[in-house]
């Protein structure tokens, strides 16, 4: 088992030692030459009496990256808590027992299929190639995507192959420096409501014990070759997918300016071809962003829902005179909506509005098929009085699509993040692609009547009540500030919130209306505002769901009442953040 340094600060002179040689075995090893050069270099700075240098090895071998249901996300660079080669190589390893273990070999049966892809980051290519040759190694049948793809691509491929497994190495919308390794599950390898969807347990916890956290780079089987690269055919399979997605009947209306931006990732790869063969011509490029690019140079954080990351996709719209701005993050699995105001300026939608936006373009469909719509618990309440109201079956999951995607009969699924599904036949994860195509799809239309998006939101407001959403997020530079919180929270929850009386005070970790445990509280006033509080899956930070109702007269009285609910959702997070003990 390795050993744990302490901090720096603590460590005696032969705990300084033991990293050191942790450090120096690890160096010998790295097949990566920049991720050696740098160790090499932090150790010689450590030996010298550098505290800083032993900081960071420290932080490098503070333990290793855990795998779990979000497979692995961390920082690039050496070490075992880091996302490297060595990292990627041993995980790919247990991976493949687990595969192995799963889906045991008989006569005449195939051999395990495993599906590999990757983005533009730094490290992506080589990492996927590494799991492409220990997959390989291992026995397993191994298809490699083409290039950097989006995600939604490879959760395609994991259905269209059949394959019992598809890899995907991205960190998404994480800032520059991150790396991650995000597992799916599929053909004989899992159920059919899983199959194509992100691992959850306990599948996560069985290959977690199949990673061998000490294997040495030289032990883990490497092959050569082996492996095939997905032809032209598998992208256009996709296409033509995609394109499924849109309604016959609409497709005189594609008379729309769009303004696009992947925010340097790989949505421009898919997404403008796929407009024109829908009929709506070519997006306007934001041209500081439209190309992949792993330093993510104009954004701080590369999410459309981080500040100032849209702010030139805005500046395009405004100078093209565009209908509507399309955003992807930068594997393009989620899609970002901004459309103009009616006093001129620009504005994205929340991730809840256009959630209800597709929801209602995709209602009757449900409606006729018999599919169901879903959301996480953490999104607004209003899809589901939607589907109540148009006798569509209605489920609430917990956080992450890998619960969205696994509702029996799903039609339509979303997540205020940004994350929608509306094609989980053949993508059973969110896909930014084919939203941002049924988007086009619903904005061209109400333009042919002479109506836009916030026209459609303040008809839904009027026949189902506003359902107002806002959202604090508190990022922490210290983990065990998470833990403090919640604890704060669970022991001392709040009994008044914006003025209202707090008539619901749930645990989530202890389950809710049919919910599996989650860690979070619930809150809900006896005026129907609502707020939930759970710590992040893939970021060090706290995040604080806020929601109110109120019922709205008839068209006249909706901006009224947006003010009122904007007010309400103002006192409630001062009583939130008074709560946290901030």
């Amino acid at each position: 088992m390795t050993t744990t340094p302490a901090p720096p600060s603590e460590l005696p002179d032969d705990g300084l030692l033991l990293l050191l040689e942790q450090a120096e075995a690890w160096a010998r090893q790295d097949p990566d030459e920049a991720d050696r050069a740098t160790l090499e270099a932090e150790i010689a700075a450590a030996r010298a009496g550098d505290a800083t240098a032993a900081r960071t090895l420290a932080s490098r071998f503070s333990g290793p990256l855990a795998f779990g249901t979000a497979g692995l996300r961390a920082a690039e660079g050496p070490g075992p808590a880091r996302m490297n080669r060595v990292v990627v190589r041993r995980t790919a390893a247990g991976l493949a027992r687990y595969l192995v273990d799963q889906v045991p070999s008989a006569d005449g049966a195939p051999r395990p299929r495993v599906v590999v892809g990757y983005d533009a980051r730094r490290g992506s290519r080589g990492f996927a190639l590494d799991s492409a040759a220990v997959f390989t190694a291992a026995g397993l049948e191994t298809i490699l995507l083409p290039g950097p793809l989006p995600t939604p691509v490879l959760a395609f491929a994991v259905r269209h192959l059949e394959a019992e497994a598809g890899v995907m190495v991205t960190a998404s919308h994480n800032p520059p420096e991150d790396n991650g390794y995000k597992v799916y599950l599929g053909g004989r390898a899992t159920d059919e409501h899983g199959r194509g969807a992100q691992i959850v347990a306990p599948a996560d916890r069985e290959i977690a014990a199949r990673i061998d956290h000490e294997a040495t780079v030289d032990s883990i089987p490497l092959a050569a070759e082996g492996w095939s690269v997905a032809g032209d055919e598998l992208l256009e399979a996709y296409r033509q997918a995609a394109l499924g997605v849109l309604d016959p009947e609409h497709t005189a209306h594609r008379d729309l300016r769009i303004v696009f931006t992947p925010l340097h990732g790989l949505g421009g790869a898919v997404f403008p071809d796929l407009l024109q063969l829908a009929g709506f011509g070519a997006p306007t490029a934001v041209t500081e962003q439209a190309e992949p690019d792993p330093a993510f140079p104009t954004v701080t954080f590369p999410n459309p829902e981080e500040p100032g990351a849209m702010d030139l996709a805005l500046a395009t719209a405004e100078r093209e005179g565009a209908d509507l701005v399309i955003a992807h993050d930068p594997d393009a699995d989620r899609c970002a909506l901004a459309v103009q105001e009616r006093d001129g300026s620009w504005r994205m939608l929340r991730g809840d509005e256009t959630g209800v936006l597709l929801g209602h373009h995709l209602m009757q469909r449900l409606q006729q098929s018999g599919a169901a719509a879903a959301n996480s618990v953490v999104s607004s309440r209003q899809l589901s009085r939607m589907a109540q109201a148009a006798g569509v079956e209605h489920q609430t999951t917990l956080t992450g699509f890998k619960w969205i995607s696994r509702v029996p009969g799903l039609g339509f699924g979303y997540e205020e993040a940004l994350g929608y599904c509306v094609d989980p036949a053949n993508v059973r994860d969110k896909d930014g692609v084919t939203a941002a195509l049924v988007a086009a799809e619903l904005a061209a239309t109400l333009k042919s009547q002479g109506r836009s998006l916030l026209d459609l939101l303040d008809s839904l407001a009027v026949q189902h009540g506003l359902y107002a959403t806002g959202q604090l997020s508190i990022r922490v530079a210290d983990l065990s500030l998470l833990d403090a919180m919640m604890s704060r929270l669970r022991q001392a929850p709040p009994s008044s919130l914006g003025g209202q009386r707090v008539i619901e005070s749930a645990d989530l970790a202890e389950g809710h209306r049919g919910l599996p445990p989650t860690d979070g509280v619930l809150y809900l006033t006896e005026g129907d505002s609502r707020v939930i509080i759970r710590p992040s899956g893939t970021e060090p930070k706290l995040k604080c769901y806020l929601e109110t109702v109120l019922p709205v007269e008839d068209a006249s009285r909706v901006a009224e009442a947006r003010v009122q609910a904007q007010q309400v959702l103002d006192r409630v997070t001062a009583d939130v953040d008074l709560a946290l003990g901030r």
